[in-house]
Formats: structure tokens, C-alpha cells, sequence
């Protein structure tokens, strides 16, 4: 059977498949559970300075092709997340989310998260729908850049940079993101939905974020784009939902997958149905592992265009 055991920066994944920020909530036990249900790695739900409640309802709206949600980041704060992650077994295959408005915040939040134990973080530099942090900072190209080599020269975390795909130039943010460990592509896009016979939005904040199957072209394009011009460790995440869209993501560039919305439809068996339709697509294809398609039809491309 061939291996799909991969290597993002300096960490060694058994499953590619991996639990995108924003869907189980900050208690250790349900991040615990994907674990070992066969995620190969979790991401933690954004965690901030200070606790925040977030938007009031409704803040999730089911569509045609996906989720919309405007949730504002809810979550408990620093110091309550490090309680709560106090004895937690599984930090090395934990992601922790952090997001804030300066290059303070995010170096202080990392200082955190690393005297906690954990060895990663995935910078949210890329949510739609909260002011002042999220996408506002990271469409920002020399903040990108800031905060990254900041908390580089200040802690000794591996960084995923995870950016906003609701910029013309998601390339020049990833250039931007060079000295981090990886790229996660790409967070949700910003969205409206309207409810015509209440003559409401669907959302309380009226703009959210869209996810869901109704992305992927989008989130395909990123990965394609930013892998043809920087090489650079990628995790794919945006409208995953069955393996053959992993399979997709892995033949443009992605090195691993986040899956998001999909778990809310197929629930923790996700990560199993995924990773067994890589190993028979590998299978079936004559590839002895999972490294040998990452990027394949990008670099076949460049080879062709020589």
C-alpha cells in the first residue's frame, strides 16, 4: 500500500488530513476526539488577547453550496485556552489559531502558546468579517511580513501563515509570508446572504464568510498560484469534501488538507473516508507515495513551457 505520510515545514503528518480553525470549539476533549478518530493533525478554533463572545444570532446560514457564517471569533482568551490545554496529550499534532490587530498581540500570543507547550501556530491573518484584525491585517503586505519575522525571531514555533483569498494578489502575500513554515489556502470568502420573504440578511453582522464546496475553483487557484511562484510547504483547505478533492488539491501544490465545512456533513468519519480514498487513488494510479503527486501537474506544466 502506498504511503501517504507527508512532511509540512518540520512536522511529520501520518494523515494528510487535517481539522481546519473554526469548526470544534476550544475544549480539549472535542479537539482530542478528531485525533483519534485519524485527523493527522487538529487546528484550533482563533484564539485572542481577550475572551470574546462574538456576534449575536443568527451567525450561520445554510446555502445551496456551502455555509455562510459570520460568527466574530468567540473564544476564551489566552489565558483560559492555556488553562483548559493545561494537561492535553496530543500537542505536537495541535495547530493553535491565534489572531490579533498589531505585531504585539501576535508575538504575545505566541510567547503563550510556546510556554504552553504547543510547537505551532497558524496565523489567522485572513477572517472576513471582524474589523480590525483577521483579513484587515493580512491584506496588509509589510504587516504580513512583520509579524511573521517577529515571532520568528521570538519564538522557536513553527509558523503557518494562513491568507485571506479576498485580495487580487494572493501571491504577493505569500511572498510577504516567506520565512514562515508553511501557507494554509485560503480561509473563508467575503459573502451576503438575504432572506426574501423576512426581507432580512441572513447574518446578523450582514457580512460573512463562505465555505463550502462553492469555493474550491477559488481555493484550487490560490494553491496553484502560489505554488508556481514560491515552492512554498502549502495546506490546502477551501470546499474539501470527499477525496478526490484532496486529490486535486495535492496535484497543484498542497503538501496536506484542512477539512471545514465537510465535517459538519460527514462528522469524524471524514478523516478516515478521505485518507482511504488517497491510499486507493495512489493505488490504482502506480505511485508508491503521496509525495510523488504534490505539484505534479504544475511542475509538468513549467517543464513543458522550457
Amino acid at each position: 500500500m502506498a504511503s501517504i505520510s507527508t512532511k509540512v515545514g518540520n512536522f511529520s503528518i501520518e494523515n494528510p488530513v487535517i481539522l481546519a480553525s473554526g469548526i470544534l470549539d476550544e475544549t480539549s476533549g472535542s479537539i482530542l476526539r478528531s485525533l483519534r478518530s485519524g485527523a493527522g493533525a487538529v487546528v484550533t478554533k482563533s484564539i485572542g488577547i481577550s475572551e470574546r463572545a462574538g456576534y449575536p444570532t443568527p451567525v450561520i446560514s445554510e446555502v445551496k453550496t456551502g455555509l455562510l457564517n459570520a460568527v466574530g471569533l468567540p473564544n476564551p482568551g489566552i489565558d483560559n485556552f492555556v488553562e483548559e490545554y493545561k494537561d492535553f496529550p496530543e500537542k505536537k499534532r495541535t495547530v493553535v489559531s491565534i489572531f490579533g490587530g498589531s505585531v504585539e498581540e501576535f508575538v504575545t500570543l505566541s510567547r503563550r502558546v510556546e510556554a504552553a507547550g504547543f510547537d505551532k501556530v497558524e496565523l489567522n491573518l485572513s477572517c472576513p468579517h471582524v474589523q480590525g484584525v483577521g483579513s484587515e491585517v493580512g491584506q496588509d503586505v509589510d504587516l504580513v511580513e512583520e509579524i511573521i519575522n517577529e515571532i520568528k525571531r521570538r519564538t522557536n514555533l513553527q509558523i503557518w501563515s494562513k491568507l485571506t483569498p479576498n485580495v487580487t494578489d494572493i501571491v504577493s502575500l505569500a511572498k510577504a509570508s516567506e520565512k514562515a513554515d508553511a501557507l494554509v489556502l485560503i480561509n473563508t470568502i467575503r459573502a451576503i446572504g438575504v432572506e426574501i420573504y423576512s426581507r432580512k440578511f441572513a447574518l446578523s453582522n450582514v457580512v460573512g464568510g463562505y465555505s463550502g464546496p462553492g469555493i474550491k475553483p477559488v481555493a484550487l487557484r490560490a494553491v496553484y498560484d502560489v505554488y508556481k511562484e514560491t515552492g512554498k510547504d502549502i495546506v490546502g483547505v477551501g470546499g474539501i469534501t470527499t477525496w478526490e478533492d484532496a486529490i486535486e488539491f495535492f496535484l497543484l501544490g498542497a503538501r496536506a488538507i484542512q477539512v471545514g465545512t465537510a465535517f459538519l456533513y460527514d462528522d469524524y468519519r471524514i478523516y478516515s473516508d478521505i485518507k482511504d480514498g488517497i491510499n486507493k487513488y495512489l493505488d490504482s494510479e502506480g505511485f508508491s507515495k503521496l509525495e510523488d503527486i504534490v505539484g505534479v501537474m504544475v511542475n509538468n506544466a513549467a517543464r513543458k513551457g522550457d
